[in-house]
């Protein structure tokens, strides 16, 4: 449950008193700008006057974005257009202020509006430039327009998902995005500490690409010592078995994983078949896999004869790797999630007590937290100009009656 120690903890995470400049759109770059804002960071999000287009991205509630609401949580707001003369140098004024800024545009469009890294380190030389691209600042695709779903075709991902029989399966959420803003946070972090320890700022080109491609395993390897192209195994895996999803007697799915020879044994023990277990084959991952239609069908056999609650009961008791397949209702409710507030709930000013994800980790020392949600486009306009930069009020409402904020 949100409480006031959670905004505390923010304020006092790990990265308290570094100020991110969140100059991105959509996912990859402002979600990296969330984890640091999640553990500390003053995240101060600049958007066009006319709005990130992830406000608008997703369900709402009486017209409230509810992903802008995770996605914008711990960041203050405020608006310029960085491709006018004024915008630009109220931008810089705050770039001056800053341990760290985020952009995503494509390659070259900073330069074109004279906001290219060199400059900005001219003016700011601790500053760390995290760009992400879809394809990296170099390299012949460098300027080609890129989403998640170009990059999760492009490095292997869709053509490894699905059943063997059917197309290549794109996710249903960003997961290269998603992949992207975990590598970037990292990044950031360790930049930051180069520089606590003597160093100078520097320019983080982070593609959405080269993550996605690091998580998806020896595949490249695999190829150039053996000229393997590995294909779609639907819910099973090249490398050990049993590994699917089951439907129980009371049609609830649950998936089962037997990476390790002990729970393989376990698993087998429990449905039924220990003769398998004495096999010589059986002891090793590759072998069980060539059986694995066998070993799928005493599994499924079994778990279809059984409820759900009993499937779950008998793998617990015996130490096997089962879960269920939840749905988000399941989630939300799950013990688990609940008594460790991996779902957590935050007051919002718009839409009152919402829940939405907590932090990814829990730090004895500085565990950070969520301060706030989502905010309104430009709310914080006058703290940062006025109060901050010193800027004269009367000339931040001429360049917003310009269309500048």
């Amino acid at each position: 449950m949100f409480t006031e120690r959670a905004a505390e903890n923010q304020r006092a995470g790990p990265l308290a008193g570094m100020r991110v400049i969140d100059a991105a759109t959509v996912y990859a770059g402002p979600l990296a700008a969330t984890m640091l804002g999640d553990f500390g960071a003053d995240v101060i999000k600049v958007e066009h006057p006319d709005g990130d287009s992830a406000r608008t991205h997703g369900r709402s509630k009486n017209g409230v974005g509810l992903w802008w609401k995770v996605l914008g949580r711990n960041k203050r707001t405020v608006t310029a257009k960085l491709s006018t003369p004024q915008g630009r140098e109220l931008f810089l004024e705050l770039v001056r202020t800053a341990d760290v800024l985020i952009e995503n545009f494509r390659p070259g469009v900073f330069e074109k509006w004279d906001l290219s890294p060199e400059l900005l380190h001219e003016i700011n030389p601790g500053l760390i430039v995290l760009r992400v691209t879809g394809f990296g600042q170099t390299g012949p695709a460098a300027h080609r327009r890129a989403f998640g779903t170009l990059i999760e075709a492009m490095s292997g991902l869709a053509h490894l998902t699905g059943d063997p029989d059917g197309p290549p399966t794109l996710p249903p959420f960003g997961l290269a995005d998603g992949t992207a803003a975990l590598a970037g946070a990292y990044a950031a972090t360790l930049a930051l500490l180069h520089r606590e320890r003597g160093g100078a700022g520097q320019v983080i080109d982070l593609s959405l690409l080269e993550p996605l491609l690091m998580i998806l395993g020896p595949a490249p390897t695999v190829y150039d010592q053996l000229g393997e192209i590995p294909g779609r195994h639907g819910n099973r895996s090249p490398n050990n078995a049993p590994r699917n999803t089951y439907l129980t007697r009371d049609g609830r799915w649950v998936a089962v994983s037997a990476s390790s020879l002990g729970v393989a044994e376990r698993v087998m023990t429990l449905v039924g078949h220990p003769e398998l277990v004495a096999q010589p084959w059986f002891s090793s991952a590759g072998k069980r896999v060539e059986h694995a239609d066998e070993l799928d069908g005493h599994v499924a056999e079994w778990i279809g004869a059984r409820d759900e609650a009993d499937v779950v009961a008998e793998f617990e008791r015996v130490g096997a790797a089962l879960a269920p397949v939840y749905t988000v209702q399941d989630l939300v409710n799950d013990r688990h999630v609940i008594e460790r507030d991996i779902i957590t709930t935050v007051d919002d000013h718009q839409l009152g007590p919402i829940r939405m994800q907590n932090v990814m980790f829990r730090m004895s020392g500085t565990p950070g937290g969520i301060a706030f949600t989502g905010r309104d486009l430009g709310e914080d306009n006058d703290e940062v100009y006025v109060k901050e930069l010193a800027q004269e009020l009367g000339r931040l409402r001429e360049l917003k009656d310009k269309g500048v904020l």
